[in-house]
């Protein structure tokens, strides 16, 4: 693809300025606009254009992307693994047990800093911008765009319909309803808190779910999120009796022999790609420590 995004001007959008044309019909946010005008990556029929310029019906609006960047992270030679790639974005199957970016506690080693790594052999001047996160333990499909235009977009599409993200779980117990959706309010007690619980004071939160297999000890379920809080599976799971296999914040005790992490993998993602509108559609296997455990608790 190419770096540079192309409009051509209609009818209806004859003497509109340049800058309502990029914020109405482009939908460009007004911050990613001027920064482009500020350094001239903006240009009408290849000459640059200021914002207040008047379109003519025919005019080519022209809007480079790429811009120099650079991000205080240091690159790090990892192994990924990549569902989806061009050069607006970039899918990662995230490992089990690797931090997403760099925190005090864990300041290399995280999958930002491979990222970099690997775009740096790639030549490409992209920096990491997440579009979505997952915790520490929890694996799977990742979000990463590759540059401030794409980031924007998919934000903004974040709450759209084409936008999903599901999740397979292994739980304790056996869910007396198979299929459901789990409308419940999550709240943070404390600013310093990490938990979560379920409480009329909190942001409403929705999660829906399938039984996908049940076994002796435990199920595979499906789940999708409708609402993105921190957090959110464990916390409705929990909440319904049914905690995550090796969930040490709202599991149960003494499971942890049977998984290292919470059994947990964000295995299906589908959005709308940021260009061309086009609903890309993810999916990927259960990881090996989740296959094992099904093993455990069917016997």
């Amino acid at each position: 693809m190419s770096s540079k995004l192309v409009y051509k001007v209609e009818a209806d959008d004859n003497n509109v300025k340049l800058r309502e044309y990029l914020r109405r019909v482009a939908q460009l946010s007004g911050r990613l606009i001027k920064g482009a005008a500020m350094q001239g990556r903006i240009e009408v029929n290849n000459k640059r254009a200021k914002l207040n310029h008047v379109l003519k019906q025919g005019d080519v609006i022209t809007f480079e992307v790429n811009k120099e960047e650079s991000q205080n992270i240091e690159p790090e030679k990892i192994d990924i693994s990549i569902a989806y790639e061009d050069s607006d974005v970039i899918v990662v199957n995230k490992a089990p047990n690797m931090v997403v970016h760099p925190t005090k506690s864990y300041p290399t080693g995280t999958l930002a800093n491979g990222l970099l790594y690997y775009f740096r052999e790639k030549g490409e001047n992209t920096i990491v911008r997440l579009v979505s996160r997952l915790d520490m333990d929890t694996s799977g499909l990742i979000i990463i765009a590759k540059n401030q235009f794409s980031h924007m977009a998919l934000a903004r599409d974040m709450q759209n319909e084409e936008f999903e993200k599901s999740y397979m779980a292994v739980v304790h117990g056996h869910l007396s309803e198979k299929k459901g959706t789990i409308d419940l309010p999550i709240y943070r007690q404390t600013d310093d808190s990490i938990r979560r619980v379920v409480d009329e004071r909190g942001q409403r939160s929705v999660t829906h779910y399938e039984v996908l297999e049940s076994y002796e000890e435990g199920e595979l379920v499906k789940l999708t999120l409708e609402t993105g809080r921190t957090h959110q599976i464990r916390v409705h799971l929990s909440h319904l009796g049914h905690p995550i296999y090796g969930d040490n914040l709202y599991g149960v005790e003494g499971d942890s022999h049977l998984i290292g992490r919470q059994a947990l993998h964000a295995y299906k993602l589908a959005f709308p790609h940021p260009r061309t509108g086009e609903v890309i559609n993810l999916e990927t296997e259960l990881p090996k420590d989740m296959k094992e455990l099904l093993i455990q608790i069917s016997r």
